[in-house]
């Protein structure tokens, strides 16, 4: 017994040092980490917004243009002296991988006098439909003397130029490699003499084959009818101008693309024989800027106020 005893008494001692030693291990004395503070956590279901497209033409090359456009057509002079004559041939105008290719065709001995000058001019069916948003295309334009190219805006039928309002993203003219950025509104006389805005920039390659980008920002307040708008260039805040109260509704205007010839604002000059192409890519309607709204302020901030007219 005192020897079973004695051995017992070692076993005991072996196990209290075993147990000493463990427990005041730096593993197992070290402390659990504290929890993440709830205010460092992003909320469930956190997602930055990004902008969304609301509307995009289908350009399949089998989808016909009357699909996404109207075609406007006629020899009329369309109010500035033009000689083309706007036609719905799909020589004129028709889809091509992913853009859609307006040209204007130029034959002075054609002995037809409607086909002398033909050209397109589209009208979308989609209206811009939202108080704000932005609309964006990437374009290749041409440059030469007597043409015109242009991307702008006019409200849908029924409407009264220039009382209801006009806005030009993309216009060019008469071999100038420059942007006319420009608002009508009201006008032209003294009472409405702040209703237009314009603002030059130069733009060496609007010709590229990989085109320039183009963003039109619309925020209206639809209580008063006022608002603001900002035109971007490649990403580039370029002009804002203030939406005049009580004008028409940005939900009601359409997309307009054409290339016109000859007309006032190219003097009388006219083209020399051959084709003309504008090329459209990338069109679409987003509900919000390039950076969404969040940066739009900034957008307003670092563009500059149209040259009155």
């Amino acid at each position: 017994m005192p020897f079973r005893q004695a051995l017992q008494g070692i076993f005991d001692k072996a196990d209290k040092a075993w147990d000493e030693l463990t427990n005041n291990s730096p593993q197992a004395s070290q402390a659990a980490p504290p929890p993440i503070p709830t205010s460092s956590k992003p909320p469930l279901g956190y997602q930055q917004s990004q902008p969304q497209i609301y509307w995009r033409p289908n350009l399949h090359p089998e989808a016909p243009v009357s699909s996404n456009f109207y075609h406007e057509q006629g020899q009329h002079g369309w109010g500035n002296n033009e000689a083309q004559n706007y036609i719905d041939s799909p020589q004129n105008s028709f889809h091509w991988g992913d853009a859609v290719i307006l040209r204007a065709l130029i034959n002075h001995g054609h002995p037809d006098p409607a086909q002398k000058f033909t050209s397109a001019r589209l009208s979308s069916h989609q209206t811009l439909d939202r108080s704000r948003g932005c609309l964006s295309a990437r374009i290749t334009a041409p440059v030469a003397r007597g043409i015109w190219p242009a991307f702008w805006l006019l409200p849908k039928d029924p409407f009264k130029w220039p009382e209801d309002g006009e806005m030009d993203i993309m216009e060019a003219w008469n071999g100038d490699a420059v942007n006319h950025t420009c608002l009508h509104w009201g006008h032209f006389n003294g009472e409405d003499w702040n209703k237009h805005r314009v603002l030059e920039t130069p733009i060496p390659n609007i010709t590229s084959p990989s085109g320039v980008r183009y963003d039109f920002i619309w925020d209206e307040d639809e209580s008063t009818g006022g608002g603001r708008l900002v035109w971007l260039i490649d990403g580039m805040p370029i002009m804002r101008a203030e939406k005049p109260p009580g004008t028409r509704k940005m939900s009601e205007f359409r997309i307009l693309i054409n290339i016109a010839v000859g007309g006032n604002v190219c003097q009388g000059t006219m083209p020399s024989d051959g084709c003309y192409e504008t090329i459209v890519r990338e069109l679409a309607m987003w509900d919000a800027p390039p950076g969404g709204w969040e940066d739009f302020e900034r957008l307003w901030r670092d563009s500059k106020d149209g040259n009155t007219m």
